[in-house]
């Protein structure tokens, strides 16, 4: 019961690459980076283990961004092509590559990743990648002339990557869909159909994030414009529930999403995010058993996957070991508690 995982990323260390930034430089280079990112991979497992995290990722330290460390592995994209665009509804600007030609995968891109980091794990093993409707929005298309057809191609790929990926022991494929936040009409009427596409035959457990964003600038500024309740997620969790997805991963710790909306999903197992992904707050085990426990008067507790609200890479590593503790804790705590009550 209350089986603890993360949501995906972890910060990489400083001796890695620049800290405190998404897609920091890596500061080795060659051979010497490639073994500076397995020793990354295997320090984090072993701290997700140690803090009783059951689930654990590689903490992406392999990427240096989780949607264009899957595209770097691909054709038909122009890197020297680059396009001034509107990220999540023009919540900020971005230069972005620009899909040129029909999208092609020669190999699989996280294959040699995934033996190393399912090699280092003792228990169960997740793998992120990002989802197709969030591709779209973090690339230009200069090729497929509209979104649903640009998505419907990147799930295809996607699908093949993770099958590849469920061969080499993965136990849980997560799809990132933070876009889902943002295009609710476009979730219902071409998105959860790209999901499909991207999962179809799995026989992993699959999950999909969907959250407010990394903690930087840009989203804190868009959530502090949402005004006193978030209620983003009532217009797609009906759909979702309704979808062959198995787990939904939500943000809740430190957000103003009213928790009764997790009614909205009787079907699925609920990674519930019970810490935040700034770095101004290290939470206490008896913060994110609140949080888990405030999710319980809604939703059964056997349904109560603990989680982050997002990922973790651009904050400070030490801060990012002490909230993994405080999760593991956490839930550790609420286990002990659960005696006397029902949820």
């Amino acid at each position: 019961m209350l089986e603890t995982s993360i949501a995906g990323s972890l910060p990489r260390p400083d001796w890695l690459a620049e800290p405190e930034t998404l897609k920091g430089a890596w500061k080795l280079h060659g051979a010497e980076l490639e073994a500076g990112k397995r020793r990354a991979a295997a320090d984090w497992i072993r701290h997700q283990e140690d803090a009783g995290i059951q689930v654990v990722t590689n903490g992406e330290v392999f990427r240096s961004h989780f949607v264009h460390g899957f595209l770097e592995g691909l054709t038909g994209i122009d890197w020297q092509k680059m396009t001034r665009m509107g990220i999540r509804n023009n919540r900020y600007e971005l230069d972005v590559p620009t899909v040129v030609a029909p999208l092609g995968r020669p190999a699989p891109v996280h294959l040699d990743e995934v033996r190393f980091s399912r090699s280092q794990a003792r228990g169960r093993f997740k793998f992120t990648l990002p989802g197709p409707m969030t591709i779209c929005d973090t690339i230009a298309d200069g090729y497929y002339g509209s979104r649903p057809a640009l998505a419907m191609a990147f799930a295809d790929i996607l699908n093949a990557e993770a099958r590849d990926l469920e061969a080499a022991g993965v136990d849980v494929i997560q799809f990132d869909e933070p876009a889902f936040n943002v295009f609710m009409d476009d979730v219902k009427d071409w998105g959860i159909e790209a999901l499909h596409r991207a999962m179809a035959g799995l026989r992993c457990t699959t999950a999909v994030h969907i959250c407010y964003g990394y903690g930087i600038q840009a989203n804190l500024d868009w959530k502090a414009s949402l005004g006193n309740e978030w209620r983003q997620y009532e217009e797609i969790f009906p759909a979702l529930n309704a979808s062959r997805v198995q787990q939904i991963s939500l943000e809740c710790a430190g957000s103003r999403v009213p928790l009764s909306l997790l009614r909205l999903l009787p079907d699925k197992q609920l990674m519930v995010g019970a810490i935040e992904v700034t770095g101004t707050h290290v939470e206490s085990p008896e913060e994110v058993a609140a949080t888990l426990r405030a999710a319980a008067e809604h939703v059964e507790l056997a349904r109560i996957l603990p989680c982050t609200n997002c990922g973790m890479a651009p904050i400070a590593w030490d801060t990012a070991l002490a909230k993994l503790r405080a999760l593991g804790d956490g839930a550790r705590l609420l286990r002990e508690r659960r005696q006397g009550w029902t949820g």
